[in-house]
């Protein structure tokens, strides 16, 4: 006489079981795997912060310490005689840079300007924030972005003011980890041009004793 087996199913109550365990244990590694990837996010956004930041500062240290003068600080802007090219102890056009935050201090650029005829600017010009609107509508300009998210751009001289300046301070805020965070940038003029300077601080002719 042959016996028949009969093999043991899941009951339903089981099966339910199982699936809750599972469903409970995937959402576990949806949770987990949501978390890596938010925190490799976050990390990739600081390193490029920390990277740009890192970049403007040697950029800004080596441009301001090489400059010939810190000029003036006309409205939001900054204005440096970056070199003395044609070594005629003039400011002329193409020999400028200038730092802007822009209107509401939330980005840091550089703005450069050209001509053929490159055009020679007094200390007292460049003093007046009209200068460089009226070099955007007369010659070619160039922009160089450094950072453009960020927030309460500053300028801060330690000593004289422009265009006695040996050191300038700039200060920004970046937004990191969620929250707001102080950034400085600190630099020195090492070669100043005081020596073309009068006593009103102007650029003496070349018909001056």
């Amino acid at each position: 006489m042959r016996r028949t087996r009969y093999e043991r199913a899941f009951t339903l109550v089981e099966l339910m079981v199982g699936l809750m365990v599972t469903s409970v244990i995937l959402s576990a590694v949806a949770t987990l795997a949501f978390a890596m990837s938010s925190a490799s996010t976050v990390g990739n956004d600081s390193a490029r912060t920390a990277a740009r930041i890192r970049h403007t500062t040697l950029y800004l240290s080596d441009l301001i310490g090489n400059c010939k003068m810190i000029c003036a600080a006309p409205g939001k802007d900054l204005v440096l005689w970056r070199a003395d090219d044609n070594k005629n102890g003039r400011i002329n056009l193409n020999e400028l840079v200038y730092i802007e935050r822009g209107s509401d201090s939330t980005l840091l650029q550089l703005r450069r300007f050209w001509a053929n005829s490159d055009p020679e600017y007094t200390l007292a010009q460049l003093s007046q924030s009209g200068t460089k609107d009226q070099m955007g509508q007369q010659y070619n300009s160039k922009i160089t972005p450094l950072i453009s998210d960020c927030n309460n751009v500053q300028f801060g001289f330690l000593g004289a003011s422009p265009p006695r300046t040996r050191t300038l301070a700039i200060t920004l805020e970046v937004f990191e980890n969620g929250r707001w965070n102080r950034c400085e940038t600190v630099a020195a003029v090492r070669c100043r041009a005081d020596y073309l300077l009068d006593a009103s601080n102007q650029i003496v002719t070349g018909d001056d004793d």
